[in-house]
């Protein structure tokens, strides 16, 4: 049986399974499909063509979806083209670009945000206020903490001696900052505040307050030396000098902080 809240706009062509539940002022644009045991909350919008719930590999032996439920959180946009499989819980606040993918058994955080064509490889965690930009890869068994930033084309691998059957997984600490097309390899842990520079191959652990780039990556400065090139003010952490999207918009961050600790 299926609860859907009277005021969700759902449109005609919207396929829905069972045992799904559908909160206030959500819209389901056309040509969604819904499968079994998905929770979407209150003030969502899924757009067109999107798959919820998707089928996993027992369905293609046993023809039985099966018990995978799929939550979202409130207040999700879930752009055009995305599947989400079950198994998995999302937060509060998340978004989408177009054709996302994530797979089953993935924990997501509250206000997070995933750009056009990711694709998170299942089994993985994800922290709150984690955003990554078009294009990012996310092996299995990956985890990535709070207030994370993940530009395009990176890959993050998980196969050590590839093609095997063993999955080390990368671990990304707060506040940390991977740019444009880098790689990292499997098991390796890029510490708190460090910085990876665009198009690095990380193929061993990056302690806190590190910049590191080349391939194979290696120290290239201390994340605090760097300074705004017209201010001449320091950039890092960059939690004092940024606020766009994170919980200290309104204020700054050290008050945001003294503010959970009242």
């Amino acid at each position: 049986m299926n609860t859907i809240d009277e005021t969700a706009k759902i449109c005609d062509d919207v396929i829905l399974g069972n045992n799904i539940k559908i909160g206030k002022n959500v819209y389901i644009d056309h040509r969604v499909i819904i499968r079994d045991n998905v929770t979407i909350g209150d003030d969502c919008f899924i757009d067109a063509n999107c798959i919820l719930g998707e089928y996993q590999m027992d369905f293609y032996q046993t023809h039985d979806l099966g018990k995978h439920p799929l939550i979202i959180g409130n207040s999700s946009i879930i752009r055009s083209g995305t599947i989400i499989y079950g198994d998995t819980t999302i937060g509060n606040h998340f978004s989408t670009g177009h054709n996302v993918t994530i797979r089953e058994k993935s924990s997501i955080g509250h206000h997070c945000s995933l750009g056009t064509l990711d694709d998170i490889q299942g089994h993985c965690t994800i922290g709150n206020y984690v955003r990554m930009h078009s294009n990012v890869h996310i092996g299995q068994q990956s985890t990535i903490e709070d207030f994370v930033w993940i530009f395009p084309y990176v890959v993050l691998t998980n196969d050590p001696t590839p093609p095997s059957e063993v999955m080390k997984g990368v671990t990304v600490k707060k506040f940390a900052v991977i740019a444009t097309q880098s790689v990292i390899l499997p098991g390796v842990v890029i510490e708190s505040d460090s910085l990876i520079a665009a198009g690095a191959v990380v193929t061993k652990n990056v302690n806190p307050f590190e910049v590191v780039g080349g391939n194979p990556a290696k120290v290239i400065s201390d994340i605090r030396k760097i300074k705004d090139r017209k201010t001449g003010k320091p950039v890092y952490p960059w939690r004092y000098s940024f606020k766009k999207y994170m919980p200290w918009e309104d204020t700054d961050y050290d008050a945001w902080i003294n503010s959970l600790n009242r």
